[in-house]
């Protein structure tokens, strides 16, 4: 959806100006103006009259200059002249200011401008390097100067929500010690203390849960936060999020302050206020759709055929899961279209694929046409259409594996061919609950904490915190929009016997504890309060609101995928001054 960026009408006037060019109306008629901005277009008739297109961030507004006027495009200008309707005839319908002109102008030149590199407007593709490059003749198109304005209108109303919900707005640091959280972080090396760096932090975790034992009870910020990771079109060096935290609350309070902010968030942005937002289970939505952020826009749900081929003589099938997904109409694949969502399965870790086309057969019995068809019973044939539902014109796609597998093959196939672009509406919002605990093993055998070690495991499966870590849930949640982790959070650890206990499952040490965590653990000393917290991803959220599939064109200066700032050509070798004066020396890069 895009969301349209009609100018609220307002004069806009200052000491240079008296309206805004897009705010100009029928109702402004014979009201004498100035206005002022770019120019966005020129056209002359003979020596006697002129147009100026004049464009600001609220609009075009066409001016009309007796005898000629040396202007160029992207020149600064300053009009002044009578705000009259266009003649007959010559209204433009597609400007909310095509009914009026103004007219009898003369025109002040503020600033003379080169040619800019690309015209600005939004009906000329440019490449993206190029527009990073002039990315301040970039932000004066239309859509540009509107997905900010419409960043910004999302920011005041979930600002507004948390205000409305009793949460007070404190600033948390830039510069900060080395945190938990996983990712690669940013160093800042330190001139005052040679040998040591600050860190820019991933997110305020550690500093947020500091307040909680402060006493500020509701603390929300809109954050700015750096991780160090690969590019690609959700994830900059450089997010925001608005980030939350609560004392003596349960998840049940966070999700519902969350929920209002982000309602509150969408229909500011697109005029529609959404309804409840359903909830789902992390083990439902592994099961039903392959992932812990499923798209569910579109059905084409997992389907379990494990007991469907329990005993099966196939020893492709002869695996602790078999599942499948229908692709309705699907089965006119072409046999190249089938050995590449084969070629993609293998890819994705799957040993194989198996596909089915479903026909009509004998006596109007649905019957399946595969290779390996031959190698099942009639009695498996049948369970296989029977379990999935499917009808003739169908494809079935089936994978056997071990059940993570499984399910990640086929959600990913499952985006594959029913997935749509992230910012198509419908808008379906979605929270994702009761993650796991603990996600993998580490070399030493050590269960891998799936959030962060501060995370609060749920109460009635603490009894199996050591002896079944794996079956252990969390108190966790996403929050997902259209197939995109909008952000996440959890209840987090507030009493240090099970603080301990986490700490001695992951394999840490106390000594190891004091060294990476000591102020937080040394804070919960002094009396910490339950409490929990979320984090909801700006970038990510504007993106989708504003019909964008790449966070880079909501963000004012972004980097592009290697990182990169065209702009200004960061990053930059230091001076060997500066590497001194931080008591830094460049080795040579490892092969």
């Amino acid at each position: 959806m895009t969301v349209s960026s009609e100018p609220t009408p307002t004069t806009g006037a200052t000491s240079m100006r008296s309206h805004l060019c897009g705010a100009l109306r029928a109702t402004d008629v014979g009201s004498r103006v100035t206005v002022c901005g770019w120019v966005a277009k020129r056209r002359e008739h003979g020596e006697h009259l002129a147009f100026i297109d004049l464009r600001d961030h609220t609009g075009i507004i066409q001016c009309v200059v007796p005898g000629t006027v040396d202007v160029r495009s992207e020149y600064v200008v300053a009009v002044e002249g009578l705000v009259r309707f266009r003649p007959d005839g010559t209204g433009n319908a597609d400007l909310p200011t095509g009914e009026v002109e103004i007219g009898d102008c003369s025109v002040t030149i503020l600033n003379a401008a080169e040619p800019p590199p690309f015209a600005v407007d939004d009906r000329v593709e440019v490449d993206e390097v190029i527009r990073l490059k002039h990315r301040f003749v970039d932000l004066r198109r239309p859509k540009m100067q509107a997905n900010l304005r419409l960043r910004a209108a999302v920011n005041s109303s979930m600002r507004a929500a948390m205000d409305r919900q009793g949460f007070v707005e404190v600033e948390t640091p830039l510069l900060w010690a080395p945190t938990p959280e996983g990712a690669r972080e940013f160093a800042v090396p330190s001139r005052l203390h040679h040998g040591s760096c600050y860190v820019l932090p991933q997110s305020p975790q550690l500093a947020k849960q500091l307040l909680m034992v402060a006493g500020v009870d509701r603390y929300y910020q809109v954050a700015r936060c750096l991780r160090d990771e690969d590019l690609r079109a959700d994830r900059q060096f450089e997010f925001s999020q608005l980030d939350v935290e609560a004392s003596f609350v349960s998840q049940e309070d966070i999700l519902a302050f969350v929920s209002e902010a982000v309602v509150d968030a969408a229909e500011a942005a697109t005029g529609d206020r959404p309804g409840p937002i359903p909830r789902m289970t992390w083990a439902e939505a592994m099961d039903r759709y392959g992932t812990d952020k499923p798209d569910i826009r579109f059905a084409m749900e997992l389907i379990d055929l494990t007991a469907v081929f329990a005993g099966t003589g196939f020893r492709a099938f002869d695996a602790p899961c078999v599942k499948a997904i229908v692709l309705e109409g699907g089965a006119t694949a072409t046999r190249s279209r089938l050995d590449a969502l084969t070629d993609r399965a293998k890819a994705l870790g799957a040993k194989g694929l198996a596909w089915f086309r479903v026909a009509e057969g004998e006596g109007g019995v649905t019957g399946v046409d595969s290779p390996v068809a031959k190698f099942l019973s009639d009695e498996e044939q049948a369970g296989l259409v029977t379990a999935t539902g499917a009808h003739a014109g169908d494809l079935i796609l089936v994978v056997a594996d071990e059940y993570r597998l499984t399910c990640h093959v086929l959600g990913a196939l499952r985006l594959d061919l029913g997935g749509r672009p992230v910012s198509e509406g419908p808008f379906r919002y979605l929270w994702v609950v009761d993650f796991p605990m603990f996600d993998g093993v580490d070399d030493q055998g050590n269960p891998i904490a799936a959030h962060h070690p501060f995370t609060m495991p749920h109460e009635e499966d603490l009894d199996r915190l050591e002896s079944d870590p794996a079956s252990v849930r969390s108190q966790a949640y996403d929050l997902v929009l259209n197939g995109w982790e909008l952000g996440s959070g959890s209840v987090r650890v507030h009493r240090a016997d099970i603080q301990s206990r986490i700490f001695s499952v992951l394999g840490i040490t106390d000594e190891e504890a004091a060294s990476r965590f000591g102020f937080l653990l040394g804070a919960f000393r002094f009396g910490a309060p339950p409490h929990a917290g979320f984090a909801v991803g700006l970038d990510r959220l504007v993106a989708i609101f504003a019909g964008e599939d790449n966070i880079r064109e909501v963000i004012a200066f972004p980097k592009t995928q290697s990182g990169w700032d065209p702009m200004t050509d960061a990053p930059k070798p230091l001076s060997p001054a500066a590497l001194r004066d931080l008591g830094l020396q460049l080795l040579p890069k490892l092969s």
